[in-house]
């Protein structure tokens, strides 16, 4: 009972202190003000017009396509015995379109590294086969206007489906096709900017027992290659073009792409929740300057002497300060990122930030609640921070110096450098806990997990207040 109660009673010293200090109550005051105004500042400093772009399908049709003209009806066979799994959407297979030109229209079947066989229409239509993978033996057959597509292993064939194309003319354009859609974003960083687009690679496959035999009995003609659509553009402007290759009766092609309908990309390119808490990062400067000021103002003042004349087990004062630091901070934090959360969430809505681009942003809602209570996490923990380096180096300046460059500079340098090497800067120094705030990972800006990202942050707070404990206990006050 000794102990605990003399712990109870630094506790309270150390209570007593932080709260009868006035530079405190300013740091306090100036923080959680600071950062709701710069929230609100943000929020109306930013618009969208997401809400006025027509909510349509965006249709999507670039692949290489090796292919010749077939008058009538007719089968077409082919095994792609090797697919490139350049993600699970890769397609390569064999095709009837109405031309060569984009978004005519079109029956194929195909395989997929991820979605095994399956017979597609139109942008739209998409009926599974078997869950197979390449070497699968495919085929196309064409009776009117109705398109069959079969499986199989060359000798038993399974359907795998068939459709109705109206529209298709008595001679359209049949083949073999290899796209690959894009699985990832690709962020060139140049003077005055950085773009975003997608990744796109290459996907190869490979085809043989290739025949085409019209119903009408005529010679097949010659083989012709084309990327559909043209070739696909890299962010950086470099086109990336498919071909194709023939020898000894086996076709290589390479393409890139994708043909598929995609539906308008829900929730704009804000992340909002993060917006309406970006008065944190001047809100820091004022609650690191409070931790520093802590541990310091003891020293300065030669108050210190007294408090371990009090307390002689010193490791307990600084548990204590930590403690009272932590839990104030904390509490300010919270306060502060839901005031900035409500102030910012109208003033966005009224700059367009509103459905259905951008669903309505609730506490109730789990990423939500946690970037709220994870900023005032965030501000707790640089608090502490402040507080180890105040105590280790007895300097206010230099210690809030560091503090702020640990958090603030990654971020002006990050920007100016490779994004690969930003990626890591954002995750190996203290501004990764700032991820806690993030409520959106379908954007290029997610370099790290939220908890991992608060995770690096505490551990960091961990090592400083590690060495503070250990050099208070060993040097002279």
């Amino acid at each position: 009972m000794t102990a605990r109660d003399g712990f109870v009673q630094i506790l309270r010293g150390e209570w007593t202190k932080f709260r009868s200090v006035r530079s405190t109550a300013w740091c306090v005051l100036l923080g959680a003000g600071l950062m709701v105004l710069l929230s609100a500042l943000v929020a109306a400093g930013s618009t969208t017009d997401a809400n006025d772009e027509p909510a349509e399908p965006i249709i999507a049709d670039q692949f290489h396509f090796v292919h010749q003209p077939m008058v009538g009806d007719g089968t077409l066979v082919a095994r792609v015995s090797s697919q490139q799994d350049t993600g699970p959407w890769a397609r390569a297979g064999i095709m009837i379109k109405q031309s060569t030109q984009p978004r005519s229209r079109y029956a194929a079947v195909m395989v997929t590294p991820g979605h095994g066989v399956r017979l597609q229409a139109d942008f739209t239509t998409d009926l599974a086969g078997s869950a197979t993978k390449a070497p699968r033996w495919l085929r196309l057959t064409r009776a009117g206007n109705v398109i069959t597509g079969y499986e199989g292993d060359g000798t038993t064939w399974t359907e795998v489906g068939s459709v109705t194309l109206d529209t298709l003319p008595r001679t359209a354009e049949v083949g073999l096709f290899v796209t690959s859609p894009s699985t990832a974003e690709r962020v060139v960083r140049r003077a005055g900017g950085t773009s975003v687009g997608p990744d796109w690679r290459l996907g190869t496959a490979t085809f043989d027992n290739v025949s085409l035999a019209p119903a009408s009995g005529a010679r097949p003609g010659t083989w012709r290659n084309d990327d559909v659509g043209g070739p696909v553009q890299q962010v950086d402007g470099t086109p990336l073009a498919g071909s194709a290759t023939e020898a000894g009766g086996t076709f290589t092609v390479r393409g890139a792409g994708d043909i598929a309908a995609q539906p308008p990309s829900p929730g704009g390119d804000n992340d909002t929740v993060r917006d309406a808490l970006s008065g944190i990062y001047i809100g820091l400067i004022a609650i690191v300057t409070l931790g520093v000021l802590f541990a310091t103002s003891e020293y300065k003042t030669g108050l210190i002497r007294s408090t371990f004349a009090a307390s002689p087990r010193r490791g307990r004062v600084l548990v204590a300060k930590a403690l009272v630091l932590g839990v104030s901070t904390f509490a300010t934090g919270l306060v502060a990122s839901l005031a900035a959360f409500l102030v910012a969430q109208p003033i966005q809505r009224g700059n367009g930030f509103r459905p259905p681009a951008y669903p309505t942003a609730s506490l109730s809602d789990g990423p939500v609640l946690r970037a709220v209570v994870g900023s005032a996490l965030v501000l707790a923990v640089l608090a502490l921070i402040g507080l180890g380096l105040g105590t280790i180096l007895h300097r206010s300046a230099g210690s809030i110096t560091i503090v702020i460059a640990l958090v603030v500079v990654p971020s002006i340098v990050g920007s100016l450098l490779p994004i690969r090497v930003e990626t890591w800067i954002q995750r190996l120094t203290p501004l990764a806990g700032l991820a806690i705030q993030q409520t959106r990972t379908d954007r290029f800006d997610t370099y790290i997990a939220p908890w991992a990202g608060f995770g690096v942050l505490c551990a960091y707070a961990a090592v400083v207040l590690g060495a503070a404990f250990w050099l208070l206990r060993r040097r002279d006050a």
